[in-house]
């Protein structure tokens, strides 16, 4: 019994590490999920390229979704086990939700080997992958918000300290990332530092439900970058030329949306610091079994 899915990146719109309210829309960069059921009863992760990297969110994904709906499938949850590989073009550390696309893709292609990926809501399958990132400490917020754009596909506005979805809707804009060299860990990030933020936060979140996203994103962008002690100059590169720019996440990537044109005109600016630039399309249909 065997399962694959696919699971996209995402950029933020807003941070939820001020008040626990976030916002994110998915972009063009996928991490493929292959999940093995066996009968030994033991979960086992490979990130595939990198043999020494940590698998325990993959793990721990996969033995969620086995123990939440072995028996379901009609399966006795003691005798089950799962081999799970991932392979990813997300770049790790970088704010462009790795782990969320991760823990999603595992969930989904759990699902599949099990059987019943009709039968599961996709949100209570997300919910399952921010509860793994949560027990294993990758992230401090629960990145419902990450989670929820990639598994959902569009934008999502959420309360992740309930994991509610409070706003879902299509993403009508490309996306043009730059990633520089250094990469930054989530869990490391000054959560002091942000929860200064919160009237900030609170305003960036007003402009997210309103759909002003682009403008939600800059403010958010000045606001983080200056706790987060990230440089704002990648984005005065592109203002006011784009819709909106951001820091990523926790960083250290960056992301301005716009029409493609306009992001294709722009990309030199950054093209001439150090690290990766890429011109993305945003993803509508989120996370997908194969």
């Amino acid at each position: 019994m065997d399962g694959r899915a696919i699971a996209p990146a995402a950029g933020t719109v807003l941070n939820a590490l001020a008040t626990g309210n976030g916002a994110a829309f998915a972009i063009d960069l996928e991490t493929t999920a292959t999940v093995e059921l066996t009968d030994d009863a033991t979960v086992t992760g490979e990130i595939a390229g990198q043999p020494d990297a940590d698998a325990s969110l993959i793990e721990r994904a996969a033995e969620l979704t086995v123990d939440r709906y072995a028996a379901d499938a009609g399966l006795e949850r003691s005798g089950v086990g799962a081999r799970v590989r991932t392979e990813s073009e997300v770049p790790m550390a970088s704010g462009l939700k790795s782990s969320s696309a991760a823990a999603n893709a595992t969930v989904l292609a759990t699902l599949d080997a099990l059987e019943i990926i009709d039968a599961v809501d996709r949100i209570d399958a997300c919910r399952l992958g921010v509860e793994a990132a949560r027990d294993v400490g990758v992230t401090v917020t629960g990145a419902f918000d990450d989670a929820s754009a990639s598994m959902l596909g569009g934008v999502t506005v959420t309360d992740n300290a309930n994991d509610a979805l409070l706003a879902h809707e299509r993403a009508e804009w490309h996306a043009l990332v730059y990633t520089p060299p250094e990469q930054a860990f989530s869990a490391d990030a000054d959560v002091s530092a942000c929860e200064r933020l919160t009237s900030m936060a609170d305003l960036v979140c007003e402009l997210a439900l309103e759909g002003r996203y682009g403008e939600a994103m800059t403010v958010n962008g000045f606001a983080f970058c200056s706790a987060l002690g990230f440089p704002t100059d990648p984005m005065l590169d592109v203002l006011p030329t784009v819709e909106g720019v951001s820091l990523s996440g926790t960083g250290s990537s960056y992301v301005a949306i716009g029409d493609r044109a306009t992001l294709a005109d722009v990309r030199e600016r950054w093209e001439g610091r150090p690290g990766s630039t890429r011109l993305l399309e945003t993803r509508n249909d989120g996370t997908q079994t194969q």
